[in-house]
């Protein structure tokens, strides 16, 4: 039968090419696409953590819902450096902030300043690396700030100058400091830049009164895939109470996931319509096949050959054309994804999105095994489905009615 479904494919080339190459066409378009959309994800996720949020965090209870300067982690330096200790990484850093006045000679802003540990910031945030005038503070108890671009603009300031920060300290009592900035970063994120800014720790401490507290303690995972397992982990070495609480990225940050989710169920749906015209296009096919062998079927089956036996045939038939289309449709879509890997691909009209997401311009697929076989998988699946029809016609042919089809 495999031979003879083989030769029956060929009867009519033309037909089975155009068949096999929308097969092939669509499965290389959905390699692409979802090799492109999951690089996309990976990045947004990366660089959206990686600028501010990290993979986990420990607070107070209640404070990522509502930040109040009261809602403190008790001894958050301490706890920090046990953590390195325990989970034999750098990757972890204390924090604490506040909601300020920034005034410069000229203008005054609402922004968050955050205390960070200089030595161990670096390891967990992006925004030290992003520093395009000036420097990052190495002193843990120096009055220097660092701001981001668009404030900086907004301020009339640069490196070298003064800032007046004015806010409420943890005991309720007026805080007040006066820092130099010396640096300046460029996170692409205009928000951000905008409404952030980063002082030493121990400045920090100092100024709003925290005895030793602080409000965060941020984590980052050696990759995205261990997370969970990280969070467990640190979950054991703290325990959660009135004073700690572990949360990891998909609640620190819900709104990038749910863009993520957006995105996701927009971009299947287009898929979705795809796969279906792919399966139209077998249908077609192996419907117009069935019909012009009417009357060899009804030979055939007059001489005892069973309706099954001639569906199973129509079903191999797609099949093998479904095996094609995979075969050379995955390969196709490999070729395209590696090449756009290695060069990149930029997206006209796409630039607010990407710098709203902090993106880069060029855009890097990611091929796995998934976008590579999920894709065609599907194609396939629904392709042998749309041939069911047909070979389920030739359980209703009378073998003497075929044989008169002209």
């Amino acid at each position: 039968m495999l031979r003879l479904a083989w030769r029956n494919l060929w009867r009519q080339p033309r037909r089975t090419w155009l068949t096999t190459g929308a097969m092939v066409f669509s499965n290389m378009l959905l390699v692409f696409m979802m090799s492109l959309q999951f690089g996309m994800y990976d990045l947004m996720i990366d660089n959206g953590l990686k600028a501010l949020t990290g993979h986990i965090q420990i607070q107070a209870p209640g404070y990522i819902d509502d930040q109040k300067m009261r809602k403190t982690v008790p001894d958050v330096v301490v706890l920090a450096a046990s953590l390195r200790a325990d989970l034999d990484s750098n990757q972890v850093s204390a924090r604490a902030q506040a909601f300020v006045l920034a005034s410069s000679e000229d203008r005054s802003y609402g922004i968050a300043v955050l205390g960070v540990e200089p030595e161990f910031e670096p390891h967990i945030s992006s925004l030290p690396g992003l520093i395009k005038e000036g420097r990052f503070f190495t002193d843990n108890d120096a009055a220097e700030i660092v701001i981001g671009k668009t404030l900086a603009r907004n301020l009339r300031i640069g490196p070298g100058d003064e800032l007046t920060l004015l806010g409420s300290g943890l005991d309720g009592s007026f805080a007040a400091a006066v820092v130099n900035v010396v640096g300046i970063f460029d996170s692409g994120m205009t928000e951000l830049d905008r409404t952030i800014a980063e002082i030493p720790l121990g400045l920090f401490q100092e100024t709003f009164y925290m005895q030793g507290a602080g409000h965060q303690i941020v984590i980052d995972a050696p990759s995205f895939d261990e997370v969970p397992e990280l969070k467990a982990q640190v979950q054991s070495l703290v325990v959660e109470d009135e004073s700690h609480v572990v949360h990891d990225w998909n609640r620190l940050q819900p709104g990038l996931k749910q863009a993520i989710q957006a995105d996701m169920s927009s971009s299947f749906a287009m898929y979705a319509i795809l796969v279906i015209l792919v399966a139209f296009s077998v249908l077609n096919t192996q419907l117009m096949s069935v019909l012009e062998r009417t009357r060899e079927f009804g030979i055939v089956m007059s001489l005892g050959l069973r309706p099954g036996r001639l569906g199973r045939l129509v079903m191999l038939e797609t099949a093998l054309m479904g095996i094609m289309g995979i075969v050379l449709g995955a390969i196709a879509g490999a070729v395209v994804t590696y090449y756009f890997t290695v060069n990149g691909l930029r997206i006209p009209g796409m630039e607010e999105m990407a710098a709203q997401f902090n993106l880069p311009a060029l855009l890097h697929p990611q091929i796995s095994w998934l976008s590579l076989l999920a894709g065609p998988l599907v194609v396939f699946l629904f392709s042998v489905i749309a041939a069911l029809y047909p070979a389920i016609r030739l359980h209703w042919l009378h073998p003497v009615a075929a044989m008169r089809t002209a």
